[in-house]
């Protein structure tokens, strides 16, 4: 089962990419609230992707899969709502972390 088939419901509608160039194309003329990208992706990579995205908004929620620690990539792109999930992690821990962005999002400060 994919990821993104665990992600659906509770309101959430998600879209699957078959790359970071799919996932600009796609969120040009309506931004996803939130996008989660592996770092490792054929053509342009998850950090470039989320690069992009940031340039375009700051605070975009972006959350970034990698086998590795991130930490640094992060602080690299600056933007307050970026996190990571270190591979392998759980759908638990994943769904967690959407929650917390729902909510978020559906009460702005």
């Amino acid at each position: 089962m994919s990821i993104t088939m665990l992600l659906q419901g509770d309101g959430r509608e998600v879209r699957a990419c078959v790359s970071a160039e799919e996932a600009l194309e796609l969120d040009a003329p309506n931004p996803f609230d939130l996008v989660i990208t592996d770092v490792t992706l054929p053509g342009i990579s998850g950090l470039e992707l989320s690069a992009r995205l940031l340039s375009a908004d700051i605070a975009r929620w972006i959350v970034l899969c990698s086998g590795y620690q991130l930490e640094e990539q992060i602080t690299q792109l600056g933007g307050p709502n970026v996190r990571a999930l270190v591979k392998p992690f759980g759908i638990d821990e994943l769904d967690k972390l959407v929650s917390s962005v729902q909510a978020s999002l559906a009460n702005p400060r």
